[in-house]
């Protein structure tokens, strides 16, 4: 086995674990769909197009909610700025790569693969195929997204939302958090963000909890960083 299908299995291999919680995620975007009336083809097209889990949620509860446009596209806006930070992150080992292989890959670049291949990168910098183990990751986020949505769509209200298994939203960055749980000040921001959000979800106008609570968040973290300069 060469050099690059090795590092693309062990970019499946890595993110394979993670992929437990992401199948019911799916499907559960799959029945919220047909729930909402949106119909097959277009919850499959925003699946595909979108592709961000948390942010295809978060447009789904939105409309069903009643938000505004305007709320919704900032919402999922605020949701995917994440990968922002993501692409700054991984930015120094994916610099040489051409135009068209930085495409697919922060296509594919969601919360899990950035998770392991992260790790991976830092520990095989001297490795010039390692944007391979990215691809295997990315791919498998995709592939496992994709295959659980069309379950979701497919049972429709055969599975109601009130099975219960929404719990695997949370469980899905709960994975990737784990190891930031060891940080207080981490502890702090997630807790801010939380309260904001489930305090605001009925009592901020407009829907806009979603873009409230990321921007408190933002703050107290800024605070945080802020302090810990002037402590050095």
């Amino acid at each position: 086995m060469n050099n690059k299908l090795k590092t693309l299995a062990k970019g499946i291999a890595d993110v394979s674990p993670l992929m437990i919680p992401v199948f019911p995620f799916g499907i559960i975007y799959g029945v919220i769909g047909m729930e909402l009336g949106i119909g097959p083809y277009m919850t499959l097209g925003l699946s595909i197009i979108i592709f961000g889990g948390a942010s295809q949620i978060v447009l789904l509860q939105l409309f069903s909610g009643g938000a505004s446009s305007l709320v919704i596209f900032s919402s999922v806006g605020a949701v995917n700025s994440r990968h922002l930070l993501y692409g700054a992150v991984l930015s120094e080992h994916l610099s040489t790569l051409k135009l068209t292989w930085k495409i697919i890959l922060s296509y594919v670049m969601v919360d899990q693969a950035f998770a392991v291949s992260n790790t991976y990168f830092k520990n095989n910098r001297k490795n010039e195929n390692k944007h391979f183990h990215l691809l295997g990751a990315g791919f498998t986020c995709w592939t496992i997204w994709q295959i659980s949505t069309i379950l979701g769509i497919v049972l429709g209200s055969v599975v109601p939302e009130e099975l219960g298994l929404s719990f695997t939203i949370s469980l899905t960055f709960l994975a990737l958090l784990i190891n930031d749980f060891r940080k207080f000040k981490n502890i702090i921001v997630m807790s801010v963000s939380g309260i904001v959000a489930t305090i605001g979800f009925n009592s901020i106008p407009f829907k806009a909890y979603i873009i409230v609570a990321a921007l408190s968040a933002l703050a107290v973290a800024a605070l945080l960083t802020l302090m810990k300069s002037e402590e050095k």
